[in-house]
This record gives structure tokens, C-alpha cells and sequence, in this order.
């Protein structure tokens, strides 16, 4: 039988080749996705079909691992959202499998997506929520019943004692007084309950009709049960006849006015209230108070008073007891500010110059604190001016602007000519005069605005600096406002970046002037082209309609082109094309291109309106051919270029991550490593004929090299073996390939290599009860038909087949977690699913006995088969040697299993699970160990089955030997 099975093994492994080595795909794999946790978890559960909860206490950290597997090796990115609305807006937080957050807070509880990418097929995404737990110290505070205002506050009446306390999970409160627990229905006098919309949150002890035993002292705690170790939290209250809601009053003026540099002093006392209530002082909306100001219970200090520190302040006063008290002062600091004029010419004729006979204005604003104390004062050439019959001075009242004051001069005489000063001044000091001089003569005229010959059109080249300029001519002469127009002399959505903010709208005339007509523009772009308004200003001019002109501004910018860089790849003796379009340029046409490799002009030429883009062609490429193409698209204001890096560099080496087995005990100081990889794009460039390998000690600067020569062309996806032996242990390394060709050397890849010790490396006790999601190291075979899948009763879909597998784990536990094989379509008969447990090293006991136990469940009447098998390191024949087997329906329950086995080497155990004729064939196992020494209490149906599952078709003869081989290796 010697030869038969070795034939068989050897038809298996040239199979096997074949599948690894094979063209097209290769080893590439989509990749897959699980979330490990590492720290202490409150607990974690599954929770639906699809989504773990990780609980976890607030202050803690947070650490979560995203295990990936795939080829190329997948990136890896870390998202949140934080459920409700908010799930819309992803939050990136790690771009590395494992995300860290410490002192974890609740705001950072949530839902995280780990995201696998790597280009193979759809990104891999798994999620797991992240429940912060926490406790707030709780808040007592005491309500009366309404209507209760005219008599005593507390005397034979009803009151609320309201416990509140910010938790997760839902807090539980409990009452005391004094040290009696109050519970409902054991007084009654008292009610506790929770308001319908606040469960959970609040909890309500309900006073009746104050009796005298009822004035005591109020303890709440509240409590979430010691859920991740959270203390109870505790608040005290003491109840008498004299508790009352606070009061307060101001002891300041209203509004309290000060001059700026002076001290504002706000005081406010409590006026009533018990117990005493605590005061603060606040801004409205939250703003805080100003820089260096001192607050001191009910008295807060401003020192150096500003402009900016006026406004509202509240006091407000709170003892817990009914609704807090507020109360409001302002506070006004002295200040004169924005001083402006304009004339009025006679409103009754339509000519806006000033004439003898006709009626003129002067009108004067200034804004002031407080606008009360404004005063104005009226001089004419440095003399009082007083109110007549021709000079009429008024003030605005209430209804009119505020803060003007006019000087009216009916029938204009040559007498009148002269210079008139608006003085305005605070009633109380405090702020110095303002004066504004205003020149009346047979001179002033209105304003007239034009644009100097030739500049109404303005061209610049991006990156200059260029002057708007309008005239204006008048006496007095006005300021200059400019705003810049959008088609249809619309405002801007937002203003062109470079644009002062004032000219985005241009329809507010307060928002930019210039006094001399200029505008300077620094460092235009192409976007702050376009047309700009400047119109005459009402103020420090006059009041008549505004005179404007208009000036564009035409940038000029350099062509710009795509792509800016590109790296092109290609063999000797190939045909290649480089293309280099046009994407915007002012001016648009009469471009000119112009190709060169390195500093040698190959061709030139020019776009005409139908084309936006130029090609070359290279036909055969030598290797002179290689190097940098550029190609520039130019116009009057500059170059815009396209550059091509044409090289022979192979692509870099993929590093395969998902190698089985890639670490070995090399000697008992040192190891091994099955290093594994495929080449990036192997056709795009010449054949690769070797790979230049270093390695170096993490830590270290010197490396080791050597060369892996290359005898065959390397197909896509084909997975590439060079075994690292002599590492020294524990020590970590750095590998680095690197491929060359003729060409030479291409692009190179480094990965770490991490020594880890084996599994239980003596092997005394491995115990797997399927909890934790990594499965304790086990992993999927790659070569079988399907995968097993971990699962809870718990969670079980409720679309599930009836009649076949586990209705909870082995101890009985629907919240317990098992592994199964789930027959349903698309599995066919004979599919088979395959574990494979971590390598365990039996160190200096080679052929000692094991004990291998674990408790199965194969229930339904399409049950197929439960092998399991024993792999060798460095085993010279069969590379599996089956140890157990069993076949058809076992009843609905668990059965325990246990075979002594003697490996000879390090060594896995593989459990496959064959499909039955039928979808109620689930077979689960659970609770997987193995220990040192022979099995003590082995159950009545150890013995190996040598009823092979009704889908082989292997030989009588090797059967009755009780060898199964596995289907996996085609």
C-alpha cells in the first residue's frame, strides 16, 4: 500500500502546485477583516447578527485591533460615527491596524469601521460599538407644588425632592432619610417615582402635605450596580421649615457708566433663600467675562475697563431650591467714535452745486456711550455758532438717527462762506472732544468720479501687484468705495481668495473705502479677475447721488496642464504614447507646445481651437529613450508642464502576509521565516532576473545581502518562497527585496520580521472555548471549500434552518460561542470546511502522548462528516494523518471526544467538516484541548470511524487504514 499512497499524496501535492503557483490571480485575495480588543473590556457581546458591543469605563483605554488578511496586504483605515444624525459624517482616526484612544471619554463612544482595502474586489469593513460607561455625582434640588406662592413656602405643603445623575448605563437611585431607606408604599406620606419622559434619568421623592418628621436630611444614591467597577455616587440634602428658593439684589447703578482705564465694580447679595445660595456672575450666550477681571462670589471686578467689556452681566443665584435667581445690570464705558459728515445741497432744485440764495446742510454723526450724555457744539471759523433764523441747529430725537446733529443755513450768503466745525463731547467727561471741520465757499462743489485714460481695462500676469485707480475731483473731496461685481452685479457666494472680505458683497458702501481713489490688489490670481466698482462715499462728502465707474481687471495666468507628473514603466523595444492636455489658460489661444527628453528638443508645434492636448509617440524604446519627458504648453504670461519620469524599474515586490506556518524553531537560539511574495505588474517591464534580499537587525545599521536569482518569467500573482533561517531569537528584523532587471535595480519593499514564542511553546495545557472573536490563533484553511463560522445562540439568525445544529453552546449557554459548519446553499455535497489550529511545539518530548479532547454536536439527518487530522512539521510522507472521524446524525446534544496522539515534530490540528446530502447538516464543535500525557477518562466512542463520509471515492484498502485524504489539496 506504500506506493498507492504515496502516488496519491504526490497527485495531491502537483495539484496543490498548481492552484499556488497558477497564472492569471495567483495568491491575490480580496481581503478580510476581524476586530480583536487587547486591554480589559467591561464585557463584550454580541449584539444582532453583525455588530460586537465593547463596553468599557470612561478614563480608561481604549485599543482595538483590526486583524486583516488579503494579498496585496490591505490598508487599513479607522472611521466612528456616533450614531443618530451624526452616523452621515465618518470620522477618520488611524490610518494603522491597531486604534489607541487613552482616557476614553463618553463622547468617544460609538460605532468604529475598521476599512480593508486592497484594490482586490470590495473593501473589507467590520464595526464593533464602543459603550463608555460612566457615573456623574448626582444633583438634588427641591421644587413646591404650584400655586403655593402667597403663604409659607414650606408648611403643609406638598414638595419635590428631584435626583439627577448623568450615566450609562441607566442609573438606579435609592432614597434615604437619614439612615432609613425610603421605599414606595412603606410611607405613607411619601411617593418615589420616575416621570414618564425622563426614565432612567431622574427619580422624583414626593413629599405630601410636610410633616414634621419629613424636615430631615435627604441622601441620594445613585448607582449603576458596580457595572464596570463604578462606585455608587452620593448627594446630600437637608430639608427644614425655613428652606426657600434664593432671591438676590443689585447693589450697583443701572446701567452702571464708567470711563475707559477705570474699574467697574458690579456687587449683588443674596436677599433670601435657604440654604445660602452660591453667586456667579455670567455674560449672555455663554461669553466669558473679560481678561483679568475678579470674580469673588457675589462682586465682580473689571480692571481697566474697555470699550469691549460693555454690555449685559447677570448675577444669578442658586441653592438647588425651586428656580435660580437672575438679575441684570449693564454696563456702559464712555467713548466717542466714528466722527463723519456729508452736505446736503437745496433739496428743491435739481442742481447739486452750492449757490448764493439757495438752502445747504451740514450734517454731523458720531456714535457715542452712552448716546445720552452726547453733547454738540456748533463753530463757525473757530467762533460759537448759535441757533437763528438762516442757521438752524438741530439734534436728532428719538426718531431720528442718533448721534447727528444739523446745521441748517437757509438762503446761503456770501457771508456764509467760511469753515464750520461740529464739535461733539461727552456731558460728563470722560472721553476727549471730536471735532469735524466742514469748508463752505463758492468752491465747494459735488463730487465727479472718472477713470484715468486708459485704465479702464487692466492687464496683469498672475502673482503681481496692480493699482485700481479712480479720480475723484469735488470739495470737499469724498472717500472712494470699491466692490466687486459678479455676473448680473450680483454678490459673490464667497469672495475669490486674495480679495479684501468688503469687496466679496460691494453692495455695503461702509465696508472699504479709500480715501485717494486707489485700490492695490497684492499677489492677484486668476480668480480675483474681473469687474471692480468704485462709487463716491455719502459720508465726508456730499448727499447726493453716488457717482461710480467701472474697471476690469483681466489676469493673465500660465497654462495649466495634467499630469504634472507621471511615471511610465516600460520594457525595451516597446511602443508607448505620452499625452499632456490643456486644462485652462488665459490668454486661451496661440499656445504653443514643445516636447524634449532631458535637455534634447524632439518636436514643436501649436494647439489650435480644436484640440486640448498634445501627443507623442515614442515607436520602439531603446535605451537612450529613457529618462525625463517634458513638455511645456505655453502662452504670453508663462509655461505650464507635463512630466513623464520613463524608466525600466520593475515595480515593487508584494509581500505575502498570510504565509501558514511562516515562523519555525530553526535551533533552540534561533529561527526561521518562510519569506513569501509576489512581483507588482511582472509584464510591465523586462523579465526579473533576480532579487537583491537584505536584512538587518531592528536597531541596527548594517545589513546583510545576497542575491535570489530568477531562472523563469515571473507570471502575476505568483506567490514567490525564500526560507530566512539563522534569525537569532527574540530579535526582530528588517527585510528588504529588492528586483532587478537589465535595466537594474527596481523598487524596493521592506517588511518587518517578528520572532514570536509558540503557542504554550512546553505545551502543559491549550484550552479554546471559541469566546474571543481571533478564535485562540485558529485559523481558515485557504485551500478548502468554505470557512467554519463562530456563533452564538444568542445571535443566531431567526431565519435559521430548524432540526440541525446547536441550540447553545456545550455548557448550555445561549450567550456561549461555538464553531460550525453552515450547510446551507450554495454548499454542495462534499464541500468541505477546514480549521487549523496555531503550531504547538513539543520542545525535547518528540512522539510523548497529547491528549486531544473536544466536545461535538451533529445533529440533523443530513449530517456529513467530523474528521479531524494531525499535521507535522518537516513530516516526510502523508502531510496529514487522520486521528479521529465520525459520520452521520448524533442526536441533539453535545458529545465529548478524546484521542491520544504522538506527533513527533511541532505540530496543528486540523478539524474539517464535510457536507452532507442536505442543508440540516450543521456540525459545531466547541471547547477544543489538549494537554500533556495520554487522555484518563476517554468516552466510550473514541475509536476512529472507518465509515468514510458517503462522497469518497478513495480505496477500500485505505480505508480499512483509517487514512483520509483531505479533498482541500487539488
Amino acid at each position: 500500500m506504500g506506493p498507492l499512497v504515496a502516488l496519491v499524496w504526490l497527485l495531491s501535492a502537483v495539484v496543490s502546485a498548481v492552484v499556488r503557483g497558477g497564472h492569471a490571480q495567483g495568491v491575490y485575495a480580496p481581503p478580510t477583516v476581524a476586530i480583536v480588543h487587547s486591554g480589559q473590556a467591561c464585557s463584550v457581546e454580541e449584539e444582532r447578527h453583525s455588530e460586537r458591543v465593547y463596553t468599557i469605563r470612561e478614563g480608561e483605554t481604549l485599543e482595538l485591533l483590526c486583524l486583516v488578511t488579503g494579498h496585496p496586504r490591505p490598508q487599513v483605515r479607522w472611521t466612528k460615527t456616533a450614531g443618530g444624525n451624526s452616523e452621515r459624517q465618518a470620522e477618520s482616526w488611524a490610518q494603522n491596524d491597531t486604534l489607541k484612544i487613552e482616557g476614553v471619554n463618553r463622547h468617544q463612544g460609538g460605532r468604529y469601521y475598521c476599512k480593508a482595502d486592497n484594490g482586490m474586489g470590495t473593501p473589507a469593513i467590520r464595526s464593533i460599538r464602543v459603550d463608555v460607561y460612566f457615573l456623574d455625582d448626582p444633583l438634588i434640588t427641591v421644587h413646591q407644588s404650584v400655586g403655593d406662592a402667597k403663604e409659607l413656602f414650606y408648611f403643609e405643603r406638598t414638595v419635590f425632592l428631584r435626583c439627577v445623575s448623568t450615566s450609562n448605563p441607566p442609573v438606579h437611585y435609592t432614597w434615604r432619610r437619614g439612615r432609613q431607606v425610603l421605599s414606595q408604599g412603606a410611607d405613607a406620606g411619601v411617593d418615589i417615582y420616575e416621570p414618564f419622559f425622563t426614565q432612567g434619568e431622574t427619580k422624583i421623592l414626593k413629599l405630601k402635605n410636610l410633616r414634621p418628621q419629613d424636615y430631615a436630611n435627604y441622601t441620594c444614591v445613585a448607582s449603576v450596580r458596580n457595572v464596570c467597577d463604578i462606585p455608587d455616587k452620593i448627594a446630600h440634602f437637608s430639608l427644614n421649615n425655613k428652606t426657600a428658593p434664593p432671591s438676590i439684589k443689585l447693589l450697583v447703578d443701572d446701567p452702571l457708566v464708567v470711563n475707559p482705564g477705570e474699574t467697574a465694580k458690579l456687587v449683588c447679595e443674596a436677599s433670601g433663600g435657604d440654604p445660602p445660595p452660591n453667586l456667579r456672575w455670567v455674560r449672555p450666550g455663554g461669553e466669558p467675562l473679560p481678561k483679568g477681571s475678579v470674580a469673588l462670589g457675589g462682586t465682580l471686578s473689571i480692571p481697566a475697563v474697555a470699550v469691549d467689556d460693555g454690555g449685559a452681566y447677570s448675577c444669578l443665584a442658586d441653592n438647588n431650591v425651586g428656580n435660580a435667581a437672575r438679575k441684570s445690570a449693564n454696563v456702559l464705558v464712555r467713548g466717542l467714535r466714528k466722527a463723519r459728515f456729508w452736505i446736503t445741497p437745496d433739496p428743491y432744485h435739481n442742481d447739486d452745486h452750492i449757490q448764493i440764495g439757495r438752502e445747504v446742510k451740514i450734517s454731523c454723526q458720531v456714535e457715542a456711550t452712552p448716546p445720552e450724555e452726547l453733547r454738540f457744539g456748533w463753530l463757525k471759523n473757530g467762533r460759537p455758532l448759535r441757533s437763528s433764523e438762516r442757521m438752524v441747529i438741530a439734534h436728532a430725537d428719538g426718531e431720528g438717527s442718533p448721534g447727528v446733529t444739523d446745521l441748517d443755513i437757509i438762503d446761503l450768503k456770501f457771508t456764509d462762506f467760511g469753515t464750520y466745525t461740529c464739535v461733539a463731547s461727552l456731558r460728563d467727561g470722560g472721553s476727549p472732544e471730536i471735532s469735524i471741520d466742514v469748508n463752505i465757499s463758492s468752491t465747494t462743489v459735488p463730487p465727479e468720479l472718472t477713470v484715468p485714460r486708459g485704465r479702464s481695462q487692466i492687464i496683469a500676469q498672475e502673482g503681481e501687484t496692480v493699482e485700481l485707480q479712480c479720480l475723484v475731483s469735488g470739495k470737499p473731496k469724498a472717500a472712494v468705495l470699491w466692490s466687486r461685481l459678479e455676473d448680473g452685479d450680483a454678490p459673490p457666494a464667497e469672495p475669490p481668495a486674495g480679495v479684501p472680505p468688503a469687496l466679496a458683497t460691494g453692495e455695503d458702501p461702509a465696508q472699504t473705502e479709500s480715501s485717494h481713489g486707489v485700490l492695490r490688489l497684492g499677489n492677484v490670481t486668476r480668480e480675483m479677475g474681473g469687474t471692480y466698482r468704485c462709487r463716491t462715499s455719502r459720508y465726508n462728502g456730499f448727499n447726493v447721488k453716488p457717482r461710480e465707474a467701472l474697471i476690469q481687471l483681466l489676469v493673465h495666468f500660465p497654462p495649466v496642464v495634467e499630469p504634472a507628473f507621471s511615471e511610465v514603466r516600460q520594457a525595451l523595444g516597446r511602443a508607448f504614447g505620452l499625452t499632456c492636455r490643456l486644462l485652462r489658460a488665459h490668454p486661451a489661444r496661440q499656445l504653443r507646445y514643445e516636447w524634449k527628453l532631458g535637455s534634447r528638443l524632439l518636436t514643436v508645434g501649436q494647439l489650435d481651437e480644436r484640440n486640448d492636448d498634445t501627443h507623442y509617440q515614442v515607436r520602439a524604446l531603446n535605451r537612450e529613450g529613457y529618462g525625463e519627458y517634458t513638455c511645456d504648453i505655453s502662452n504670453e504670461a508663462g509655461a505650464g508642464r507635463c512630466t513623464f519620469l520613463v524608466t525600466g524599474k520593475a515595480y515593487p515586490p508584494e509581500f505575502y502576509y498570510d504565509t501558514r506556518g511562516a515562523l519555525w524553531q530553526n535551533r533552540p537560539r534561533s529561527y526561521g521565516f518562510k519569506l513569501q511574495w509576489t512581483q507588482m505588474e511582472p509584464g510591465a517591464v523586462d523579465r526579473v532576473l533576480a532579487y537583491r534580499l537584505g536584512r538587518r537587525q531592528v536597531g541596527q545599521s548594517r545589513w546583510w545581502e545576497q542575491e535570489i536569482p530568477m531562472e523563469a518569467n515571473i507570471h502575476q500573482g505568483e506567490l514567490l518562497t525564500y526560507n530566512l533561517t539563522d534569525l537569532v531569537k527574540p530579535e526582530s528584523y528588517v527585510v528588504r527585496l529588492t528586483p532587478i532587471t537589465r535595466y537594474g535595480e527596481g523598487d524596493a519593499t521592506e517588511r518587518v520580521v517578528a520572532y514570536s514564542a509558540p503557542v504554550n511553546p512546553h505545551l502543559r495545557e491549550f484550552q479554546c472555548a471559541f469566546e474571543d472573536e481571533a478564535l485562540c490563533l485558529f485559523s481558515q484553511d485557504k485551500s478548502d471549500d468554505f470557512d467554519w463560522t463562530r456563533h452564538s445562540a444568542a445571535s443566531r439568525d431567526t431565519k435559521y434552518t430548524p432540526n440541525t445544529g446547536p441550540s447553545a453552546d456545550r455548557r448550555g449557554s445561549k450567550q456561549g460561542y461555538y464553531v460550525y459548519i453552515e450547510t446551507s446553499r450554495p454548499r454542495m455535497e462534499g464541500d468541505k470546511a477546514r480549521l487549523l489550529s496555531p503550531f504547538f511545539n513539543t520542545g525535547s518530548k518528540s512522539g510523548a502522548a497529547y491528549c486531544l479532547a473536544f466536545f461535538y454536536h451533529m445533529y440533523g439527518k443530513h449530517i456529513g462528516a467530523l474528521n479531524v487530522f494531525l499535521r507535522q512539521k518537516g513530516a516526510p510522507a502523508t502531510p496529514e494523518d487522520a486521528v479521529w472521524s465520525l459520520s452521520g446524525n448524533q442526536g441533539d446534544r453535545w458529545r465529548r471526544a478524546a484521542v491520544d496522539i504522538h506527533p513527533s515534530a511541532d505540530f496543528q490540528v486540523v478539524l474539517e467538516g464535510v457536507r452532507g446530502a442536505g442543508i440540516e447538516g450543521d456540525v459545531a464543535v466547541d471547547d477544543v484541548a489538549i494537554q500533556e500525557g495520554p487522555c484518563k477518562d476517554p468516552p466510550s466512542n473514541n475509536l476512529i470511524s472507518l465509515a468514510p463520509p458517503r462522497q469518497s471515492s478513495l480505496p477500500a484498502s485505505l480505508v480499512a487504514l483509517g487514512i483520509a485524504l483531505i479533498g482541500p489539496r487539488r
